[in-house]
């Protein structure tokens, strides 16, 4: 019986899908939710943005003297390849703008924190929002935002045990919200037993239980190590955080009192909005941990999953959150790590620093090179060009696993076009080739998914070898 394998079974090449469009469940369609409707009183947006931009007016302007003054080829910002300014060009824009090296300094990292200066490894260069900040007052009001997000960047920490600054971090949401919910002034001493309260409860959130022997009933426990954060005041700490507050423009003290701007309060609301978006959801992702949260994402359209994300990383300071999403991606599920990567977008800028971080994990590499490509410019339809035929032919391998996993045999089949090789005994020599642990499980996988006999019995063949070690 002569053999019916094709010699030359041409692939239709095609634009590789996002691993998020591609759920199980895709005719299941989430109810729409009516716009919610800011409290009374609150400014128009429009309005909402001229005051954003006058705040950020002097970020703004450092920005596009950078933006004219330091373009390829007239001159560098940096000096410790951290796109930190140098003393050279502070002091060259200082003269200028007919302003202080101090103070240029500082609306530089204003600029950077609201997205008007985007820096991508040891360069810096103009934000997309800069472009668009005279005509797009969404553009406007995402770069206050995000300044607003960063408001424990703004002020230098204090010296405090760094455990508490990150505890005080961790409570001042809930001191935001009780602002935004009087709706007026609120004295600190009052903001401050708040603190000390919401503090207490992340301290008694975090207690674990013994492990070891059972004691018999009136033996007397091991006294534990003195915590030494239990005695750190939280007064002071209440004051930096309320100045940094104010300096990036969300509240005003004076007389004992704080007050939320309306942009400070228009800021709250957005993300207790967003909080209450997620809390609503057939899911309760709000509630989840960065697995749990992706595994209730994996069923929605890929609109109604970046909302979930949204507010997921709404509820949570965004360091953390990105080391939750990145230990998700760790893991054995490939679906995780594709929809890790996709909540990975959702953060931007500030996530970057971390994926660069894990290029050199060959698990993470090819998505985390497929992230830095898209967030440095280019058309997601393009990115995959960034990757090595080896990085690409893994990544295959890896969403074929998403698939075999969580997806339908036409899936897989159709996964099949989207391989970088012109034939088919091309894609299992080089599927061979790449180690991916899961490529005997794909392959024997896609054989049984494939209608075809012969590429059927080819695929089985090649599971066989890698198998059994064999060529």
């Amino acid at each position: 019986m002569t053999s019916r394998i094709p010699r030359d079974s041409r692939l239709r090449l095609v634009r590789p899908r996002p691993l998020a469009a591609a759920p199980q469940a895709m005719n299941q369609r989430p109810p729409r939710r009516p716009a919610p409707r800011p409290p009374e009183g609150t400014p128009a947006r429009s309005e909402l943005a001229g005051m954003a931009r006058s705040g950020l007016a002097d970020a703004a302007r450092v920005a596009r003297w950078a933006d004219s003054a330091l373009g390829p080829g007239r001159g560098s910002a940096t000096a410790d390849g951290k796109a930190t300014l140098s003393d050279a060009t502070a002091d060259h824009a200082a003269r200028e703008l007919g302003l202080s090296a101090a103070k240029v300094r500082a609306d530089w990292d204003t600029a950077r924190l609201a997205g008007l200066v985007e820096v991508h490894g040891g360069t810096a260069r103009p934000g997309w929002r800069l472009r668009a900040w005279n005509r797009d007052d969404s553009a406007v009001l995402r770069g206050w935002v995000a300044l607003f997000d960063a408001w424990s960047l703004a002020r230098p920490e204090p010296a405090e045990e760094p455990a508490v600054v990150a505890e005080v971090v961790s409570a001042m949401p809930q001191v935001l919200s009780f602002l935004q919910l009087s709706a007026g002034p609120v004295p600190v001493a009052q903001l401050l037993d708040l603190l000390e309260q919401r503090v207490t409860e992340l301290r008694t959130e975090r207690c674990e239980v013994p492990y070891g022997p059972r004691l018999e009933p009136g033996t007397p426990r091991a006294r534990p190590d003195q915590d030494t954060t239990a005695d750190t005041p939280l007064a002071p700490l209440l004051d930096w955080a309320l100045a940094a507050l104010a300096s990036v423009g969300a509240l005003t003290c004076g007389d004992g009192h704080a007050t939320l701007t309306p942009l400070g309060s228009w800021a709250v609301w957005i993300k207790l909005e967003q909080i209450c978006v997620a809390a609503q959801s057939p899911a309760g992702n709000i509630e989840q941990s960065a697995e749990g949260m992706l595994r209730g994402c994996a069923q929605l359209r890929p609109n109604a999953a970046r909302a979930e994300y949204r507010a997921w990383l709404a509820a949570r300071p965004v360091g953390s959150a990105v080391a939750e999403l990145l230990g998700a991606a760790r893991g054995e599920d490939a679906l995780l790590r594709g929809l890790a990567f996709d909540a990975l977008r959702v953060v931007g800028a500030p996530a970057e620093p971390d994926v660069r971080a894990v290029l050199d994990e060959p698990t993470l590499r090819p998505y985390a090179l497929l992230w830095l490509a898209e967030h440095d410019g280019a058309d997601p339809e393009d990115a995959h060009e960034v990757l090595t035929r080896r990085e690409a032919t893994w990544l295959w391998v890896d969403t074929a696993a998403a698939v075999a996993d969580h997806g339908e045999a036409p899936l897989l089949v159709r996964h099949l076009e989207s391989a970088v090789q012109a034939t088919v005994p091309a894609l299992l020599d080089e599927v061979r080739a790449v180690g991916h642990p899961r490529t005997v499980q794909v392959l024997v996988a896609l054989a049984a998914a494939h209608p075809d006999p012969a590429l059927a019995k080819a695929v089985r063949r090649a599971a066989f070898q890698v198998h059994t070690g064999g060529s």
